[in-house]
């Protein structure tokens, strides 16, 4: 299983406020008042509620102004820990590519993370195992969810439609394959689609992708305060209604 693990690295707060986009205000357990840092940016409106259990991470840089990482936290309405660090799902499907554990690329195989294209990097380069084709790959976390849906973006996101709008173009062009992996850091959906309430841009560009050829495709993630893991497929829906 491709997992990240914890181990005892983690201690549990108690959420009290967000200052900014990527500091949040938090008690830790000896009871002082700690800034620390959110490593995602989206709106989170539904999960960082004031008392939520929040479970942190103590940095090791000395260097960093904020001494604490949050790393997951506790949707009550659903019973669901969530993870809130953008950076693991591409840390999980790196593993996941390195040992061919993706069933939808099966056919292809990993050359290059972090591969630029013009002037746009794209989070993975793989090249098909018989043929000479190359695909580009990029992946998306999906945090929020609505009535068993998985939702993505949860907050406007104009870097990631135009890394959509590139992959398009490039898959009309046809030196490229191009493919979206949404990971959602939880396992309470039953598929993934656009929130065109929140970015509808977004969706209308998701949307066209698909039409073009661009695959779009998801994953779930096992997340506990001791590990997060590569779960199953989850049917992604491109269409905006």
């Amino acid at each position: 299983m491709v997992e990240i693990q914890f181990r005892d690295n983690l201690v549990q707060g108690i959420f009290l406020e967000r200052l900014n986009r990527f500091v949040l205000e938090c008690q830790i357990p000896s009871g002082s008042i700690e800034k620390v840092h959110l490593p995602d940016p989206g709106r989170l409106k539904e999960l960082l509620v004031r008392g939520n259990p929040i479970w942190l991470q103590a940095s090791t840089d000395p260097k960093r102004k904020t001494k604490w990482s949050a790393v997951m936290t506790y949707d009550a309405s659903n019973g669901m820990y969530v993870s809130l660090n953008t950076q693991y799902p591409n840390r999980l499907v790196l593993e996941a590519l390195q040992q061919e554990m993706v069933e939808e690329l099966k056919d292809w195989q990993l050359e290059k993370a972090e591969y630029k294209v013009g002037g746009s990097r794209f989070d993975f380069l793989l090249t098909h195992k018989r043929h000479e084709q190359k695909l580009l790959l990029e992946v998306k976390s999906v945090t929020m969810v609505e009535d068993g849906m998985g939702k993505f973006p949860d907050a406007v996101t104009s870097r990631g439609a135009r890394h959509v709008e590139e992959l398009t173009h490039l898959q009309m062009g046809g030196s490229y394959q191009a493919a979206v992996l949404f990971i959602a850091q939880r396992t309470d959906l039953s598929g993934i689609t656009s929130a065109p309430e929140i970015d509808p841009h977004f969706a209308r560009v998701m949307e066209e992708a698909a039409n073009q050829g661009v695959r779009f495709f998801g994953r779930s993630c096992i997340v506990t305060p001791e590990r997060i893991a590569l779960n199953g497929p989850v049917p992604v829906y491109t269409k905006k209604d």
